[in-house]
């Protein structure tokens, strides 16, 4: 299940505080600013900075 733009837009990276992306494909957030992605689980986003990874 995709995200709600209302949800996506309240949002932010919890270690830059930048805008998040939803990745459809991927099912998951992308941190533009700090190239991290943070996954979604049972649709649920996990913004945990220690389980993001890098993205590349």
């Amino acid at each position: 299940m995709a995200l709600s733009n209302q949800l996506l837009e309240k949002l932010a990276c919890p270690k830059c505080k930048g805008k998040l992306n939803y990745l459809e494909v991927e099912n998951q957030l992308l941190c533009e600013s700090c190239r991290l992605s943070y996954r979604i689980t049972d649709d649920i986003p996990v913004l945990l900075i220690d389980e993001a990874e890098k993205y590349e």
